[in-house]
C-alpha cells in the first residue's frame, strides 16, 4: 500500500507525513497494513478544536497491530493542521474557512481548499470505507450521535448504515447533504462513510476517548472480523443493546438571527416538546431580543453554551422526533 511517499507492506506499520502542496503544512499519517483486504480511512481534527477524536485516533494508531486487521487502516489524527497549531477556532487559520464546507477542495485555492484537495486526491482514492471523528466546538455542548448520508447509491447507503449501527450512540442521523463535508463528499463518491460526534467545549476525557476507540474497533470488527479487534470492544450483548438506536432524518440547524448574549434553557440530549422555548438572546442591557422555539417535538443534538453569540453563528441543532 502506498499513500503519497508513504509505503507499507503486509505486516507493517508505517508513520509519516503527506505534504499539502502550496502550503507549509503536512498531514500526519499512520498506515497499518494487515494484508490484501479493503482499506479503512479514519480521520479526526477536520475541526481543530474537537479534541476527543484527535486523541482517540492517536491512541488507535499506536494500539492497532497489522495482525489485527484483514486489510489496511489509514489514520490521520489532525486534518486541520493549520488551525490546530494556532489553537484558534476550528477554522483554517489563514483564510477562516471551515474545512467541512470546502470539499473536494482546489489545489490552486486557499489553504483550506488545498488541504481538502490533498485529502480528496491522496487519501480518498485509497479508501474503501471512511470514519470521521468529530465533537462539538469550543463553544458547544453535544449529545453523542452518528451521521451517514442517505441520498447516495443504495449499496453505499446500506454499507454506511451498517457501520453506523455498530456505534454506541442513542441517535443516528441520516443526512440529506452530499456536498461540502469530508464524509458527505466521500459518500457521494462511492465510499461508505460515517461521521461520529462525541464531546465538546474543547475538552476531552478518558471516558470519551475510550468510547470513540471502542466504536471504531466495533466498526473495524464489523468490516474485518477477527479477535484482534476485541481489545476495548463491547460485548456482543452490549452491542446489541447499543443497536437500539433512534433514526433521525430531519435535523434543524438554527443560526443566530442577531448577536447578543445567549441563554439556553435545556441541555444537549434533552427531549423538547413542540413550541418549547429552547433559549433566549438578550442584549447587553438584559432585554430579550429573540426567543428560539422548537418547531417540532425534538431532541437537542448540540447547542452553543457560551454567553457571547455572534449573528449568524450556530445556536442550536435538534433532531425532529
Amino acid at each position: 500500500m502506498r499513500i503519497g511517499n508513504l509505503e507499507a507492506c503486509p505486516g507493517e506499520k508505517k508513520a509519516g507525513w503527506i505534504p499539502v502542496d502550496g502550503t507549509p503544512y503536512r498531514l500526519p499519517v499512520t498506515m497499518i497494513c494487515g494484508g490484501d483486504g479493503k482499506t479503512t480511512l479514519i480521520t479526526a481534527g477536520v475541526h481543530s478544536g474537537e479534541h476527543v477524536g484527535v486523541q482517540a485516533v492517536m491512541e488507535l494508531a499506536e494500539e492497532l497491530r497489522p495482525e489485527d486487521i484483514g486489510g489496511t487502516v489509514i489514520l490521520v489524527p489532525i486534518v486541520n493542521v493549520s488551525g490546530y497549531g494556532q489553537r484558534g477556532t476550528s477554522m483554517v487559520w489563514e483564510d477562516g474557512k471551515n474545512l467541512n464546507r470546502e470539499f473536494p477542495g482546489n489545489r490552486e485555492g486557499t489553504t483550506a481548499e488545498k488541504i481538502c484537495r490533498t485529502v480528496t486526491d491522496v487519501l480518498f482514492p485509497a479508501a474503501d470505507y471512511y470514519i470521521d471523528l468529530h465533537s462539538g466546538d469550543y463553544f458547544e455542548e453535544l449529545h453523542p450521535y452518528v451521521y451517514y448520508v442517505g441520498p447516495v447509491k443504495e449499496q453505499v447507503r446500506a454499507a454506511a448504515q451498517a457501520m453506523a449501527a455498530c456505534v454506541d450512540t442513542e441517535y443516528v442521523v441520516e443526512s440529506q447533504v452530499t456536498t461540502g463535508g469530508a464524509y458527505n463528499y466521500a459518500s457521494a463518491a462511492g465510499i461508505p462513510s460515517i461521521l461520529l460526534e462525541r464531546g465538546g467545549r474543547g475538552l476531552w476525557s478518558r471516558a470519551e476517548v475510550e468510547a470513540d476507540k471502542a466504536d471504531v474497533r466495533n466498526v473495524l470488527h464489523h468490516l474485518y472480523g477477527g479477535a484482534g479487534m476485541s481489545d476495548g470492544m463491547r460485548t456482543e450483548e452490549a452491542l446489541h443493546e447499543a443497536g437500539k438506536q433512534t433514526l433521525l432524518t430531519d435535523v434543524r440547524y438554527i443560526d443566530a438571527p442577531c448577536g447578543g448574549c445567549w441563554y439556553p434553557f435545556f441541555s444537549a440530549g434533552d427531549i423538547c416538546e413542540k413550541s418549547a422555548v429552547l433559549g433566549e438572546i438578550r442584549d447587553y442591557f438584559g432585554n430579550v431580543i429573540h426567543i428560539c422555539r422548537a418547531a417540532e417535538r425534538c431532541v437537542i443534538l448540540y447547542q452553543t453554551v457560551s454567553l457571547n453569540l455572534p449573528k449568524g453563528s450556530p445556536m442550536v441543532a435538534y433532531g425532529v422526533i
